[in-house]
């Protein structure tokens, strides 16, 4: 009689600097959008858990924000957060772009690292924008040369390529466990963070310059109406200067239309029933500097 195969499971912890591809990675591994993306610096603030079943296997992935140098209170608590995943996990997946000069925000982390005793992954990412693979040979000799690894993997989240090959890999350092989470669940986000972020998403594909970090979204009501399946939505989008307001609104409040018409798309996709989405829009001075903005809005370590 053939036996079973052990059950295997664990954490993954995802990190590496700002904008290298963590939330398109988690979202392409999970076949699902639960992290939102954004071509902007500093877009994932808090950490992300993201659940990967397979047979006989189940990848909890805490995706992390970026690792940058902080310069509000928010940053501050943003790298903390990045730094604690590193505890209390079975592996460590790092992500860099295809680069063979070794920058100082890698460095830093690769500074990080040094005290991490889990293995740690080395993912090149974004390959897809380097199309004469041998161009990636003095990437991984930089690599290999300032941390000894435990695999080396390229891929692509974006173009899906050798995605499965990451997800393999880690398989291969997790230990005989428990069954985290149920089958049917790929995060343990509450719908109010995630229908928070999906609305943020939207504001910082509008924005430029300082606005996308200006920005917070606060749901102040979620609730489904008794007559019909429709869920009642009312957010507030939050910046630091009254002069910020006027730009999120737009002329005759174009923007923030636009803005709620593409969230409330995706917000109906990952609830699964129709909404009714209702936007503010009020300014917090430097809210991203004082302590209980910051505790009101989520932002905790």
């Amino acid at each position: 009689m053939k036996q079973e195969a052990a059950f295997r499971s664990g954490f993954i912890a995802i990190i590496g600097r700002t904008n290298v591809g963590k939330s398109t990675l988690l979202n392409r591994i999970l076949k699902q959008k639960i992290a939102i993306m954004s071509d902007k610096p500093q877009t994932t603030r808090n950490r992300i858990v993201g659940i990967y079943h397979a047979d006989q296997t189940q990848v909890v992935f805490l995706d992390t924000p970026g690792f940058h140098k902080p310069k509000h209170r928010l940053n501050e608590i943003m790298m903390k957060t990045a730094v604690k995943t590193l505890e209390g996990i079975d592996a460590v997946l790092y992500l860099v772009e295809p680069e063979k000069v070794i920058g100082p925000g890698d460095r830093y982390i690769l500074d990080i690292l040094q005290n991490v005793e889990t293995p740690v992954v080395l993912g090149i990412n974004k390959i897809d924008l380097a199309p004469q693979r041998e161009v990636l040979l003095p990437v991984i000799d930089a690599y290999s040369a300032a941390y000894q690894f435990a695999e080396i993997v390229p891929f692509s989240a974006l173009e899906d390529e050798n995605v499965d090959d990451v997800i393999q890999t880690l398989i291969t350092y997790l230990p005989e466990g428990p069954q985290y989470y149920p089958e049917d669940m790929v995060t343990d986000q509450p719908e109010r963070f995630l229908v928070a972020e999906l609305i943020r998403e939207k504001v910082l594909h509008f924005t430029r310059e300082e606005i996308p970090y200006s920005i917070a979204v606060a749901i102040e009501k979620m609730k489904a109406r008794d007559d019909k399946e429709l869920v009642d939505i009312e957010a507030t989008v939050y910046v630091e200067r009254d002069s910020q307001k006027g730009i999120i609104i737009g002329k005759s409040g174009a923007m923030l239309k636009r803005v709620g018409s593409l969230a409330r798309q995706d917000i109906e996709r990952i609830l699964g029933t129709r909404i009714f989405l209702t936007l503010w829009v009020k300014s917090r001075k430097n809210w991203r500097m004082n302590e209980r903005d910051l505790q009101m809005l989520g932002y905790t370590e």
